[in-house]
């Protein structure tokens, strides 16, 4: 039954460029064709917009839940459902970037704000996104620039900008930029802040908004990066956008989120890409289309380097748990409960919108230790062996018909295609062989067929190769 390359190709993208998909998506998307389906999801807006109304109908805890995990879970109900896989895979993409938490923000609605900041510029301009950045409140009250004052300057930002968010501390080892420029950087953005926020009683919370105070910015000579001039926030961006270490910078992020793992951030100044051809790939596309996150993610989508790069990544707890709904078709419709996954999640490691540090998540096999790696398993095994679940169902009856003339062997390959396809070693396909034939041996007849099958599926996704993307 392997759909074959086509299919496993059009598998590899859809985990990649957004949550996966099951079957019958897949099919779909095959007869509209790799390069239809690249262009389609690069282009969120020619699909359906995500039907707010209706999640706000039927679940209003969605957004009236006095606590953060009513936004956690309407967003992790977003990236389950949504018909725009792309766009929501790379609001995930930059909330890893410029990490900002709960635990300092504790304003619900300014955090989704920021979502919706990342929603609407996540296939931009580099430049565009940064100048964003710069302006959203919850930004700017994360790392203090409302503190960042002509005068008495706050370097958070400016550094965090520099270090985290647009350069990083160095490339092939030598220094990215200096301490001088930090400071210089840091007195670009006073006066970058927030006006007054109207009482939060009695109509609740109301969202802070840009201000720009021109009197409490310092309007002198500035000295950033080799260049010279009375630079505001803007200044500063546009000089940034055009450095070789902020094409590489995006460069290294692209890959290591949508290709395969590579060390952490603070470690790119003395560590190569393990791809260098690659990455010298998408910092050329960064500079021919000046700095379009767009065009790097075509180039990179249509690249050999992404199409053989398969189970190169760790799928990231957000990822796997809303992969596998997406697999058992659970949750793509607003219903009670939904905060269950979301909270899986965050037992995994991954609390939505509370990232540990500025630094965001560590990601690849810093996601699996013991504990996480139960939760994982369990996560995904319960989900799988529920035959209520529609998605589970029609794996079922795929394989229903044939139930009498399966050998073994081509039973084991049905589940493991219909699941991903998902490619395992030969000592797991011999542990699954054999749990059929134990099964069979207990449970003979077609009478047991259900639930051989869900079994198997469990199996599948508890497995090692599983936790890859």
């Amino acid at each position: 039954m392997p759909g074959g390359e086509d299919l496993a190709l059009m598998a590899h993208l859809m985990r990649r460029a957004g949550f996966g998909a099951n079957r019958d998506e897949l099919e779909r998307r095959l007869a509209q064709g790799y390069e239809a389906t690249v262009e389609e999801l690069l282009n969120p807006e020619e699909q359906p917009p995500f039907d707010d109304d209706l999640a706000y109908r039927y679940i209003p805890y969605y957004r009236m839940g006095t606590g953060v995990p009513s936004y956690q879970t309407y967003w992790m109900y977003r990236m389950v459902a949504t018909q725009r896989p792309l766009e929501e895979k790379m609001t995930l993409f930059w909330h890893h970037i410029f990490a900002t938490s709960h635990s300092k923000m504790n304003r619900n609605p300014q955090m989704n704000q920021q979502l919706q900041l990342f929603r609407g510029f996540a296939m931009g301009s580099f430049r565009s996104i940064l100048i964003e950045l710069s302006k959203d409140p919850a930004m700017i009250y994360w790392l203090d620039n409302n503190e960042n004052h002509n005068g008495a300057p706050n370097e958070n930002y400016g550094r965090e900008l520099l270090e985290l968010f647009s350069m990083g501390v160095g490339k092939d080892m030598e220094f990215n930029y200096s301490e001088d420029d930090v400071k210089e950087c840091a007195r670009a953005f006073t006066g970058w802040t927030m006006a007054p926020q109207l009482p939060r009683y009695p109509y609740g919370d109301y969202c802070w908004r840009f201000e720009y105070r021109s009197d409490d910015h310092d309007h002198g000579e500035k000295t950033f990066l080799g260049e010279t001039g009375r630079f505001n926030g803007e200044d500063i961006v546009d000089i940034i956008a055009k450095q070789p270490a902020t094409a590489r910078f995006v460069a290294r992020h692209l890959y290591n989120f949508f290709v395969a793992d590579e060390p952490q951030v603070p470690a790119w100044q003395t560590t190569p890409p393990q791809d260098p051809d690659a990455i010298k790939a998408l910092e050329d596309e960064y500079f021919r289309s000046n700095g379009d996150v767009r065009s790097m993610l075509r180039v990179l989508f249509n690249s050999d380097f992404f199409k053989e790069a398969r189970y190169k990544k760790v799928k990231s707890p957000a990822e796997l748990v809303a992969g596998v709904m997406r697999l058992v078709d659970d949750y793509t419709s607003p219903k009670p409960n939904s905060h269950e996954i979301t909270f899986a999640s965050a037992y995994m490691g991954q609390d939505l919108l509370n990232p540990p540090t500025v630094e965001g998540w560590h990601t690849g096999r810093e996601w699996i230790d013991s504990g996480a790696l139960v939760e994982r398993v369990n996560f995904a095994a319960d989900r799988v062996g529920n035959i209520d679940n529609p998605g589970v169902r029609r794996m079922v009856d795929r394989l229903r018909p044939d139930a009498e003339t399966l050998t073994v062997e081509e039973l084991v390959d049905a589940c493991l295609d219909l699941a991903g396809p998902v490619v395992v070693s030969d000592d797991r396909r011999a542990e699954l062989v054999a749990y059929v034939q134990r099964d069979q041996a207990a449970k003979p007849g077609n009478d047991a067929f259900e639930q051989r099958v869900t079994g198997l599926l469990r199996l599948v996704v508890s497995s090692r190769e599983y936790q890859f993307a």
